[in-house]
């Protein structure tokens, strides 16, 4: 059992970007231009860039760009392993971004004056 229909779900954004681009075709007209660009071969295939996508989706949580990216994979021969396995990066990755920020966290204490007062609850 999924835990939403992202068949329905991929329509309505499509729904959704037809009226954003009534409103402002200039905005989609260059995002598209951008996906165009990136849909081109070059160092990488479609299967492991749309990898990359899925990584990259779930590192910034978008829920719109799985949607997108999933389908875009499957149909360029992504298996559930490599899917997996790109999936794997993402959270290595978030891991280690939440490890670096955490050494700023530390960064940020350490830069208080010494003698500053402990804040009252």
């Amino acid at each position: 059992m999924s835990m939403i229909n992202w068949n329905e779900y991929r329509q309505r954004i499509s729904a959704g970007i037809t009226e954003i681009a009534k409103s402002s075709p200039d905005i989609v007209r260059g995002y598209r231009t951008i996906a165009n660009a990136r849909a081109k071969e070059g160092a990488l295939d479609a299967k492991t860039r749309e990898l990359v996508a899925l990584a990259v989706a779930v590192t910034v949580r978008c829920d719109g760009c799985i949607a997108v990216h999933v389908d875009l994979a499957k149909k360029n021969g992504a298996t559930a392993e490599e899917i997996t396995d790109a999936l794997g990066v993402a959270v290595m990755v978030n891991a280690g971004a939440a490890l670096i920020f955490s050494t700023r966290t530390l960064d940020a204490f350490h830069a208080l004056p010494s003698d500053a007062p402990a804040a009252k609850p």
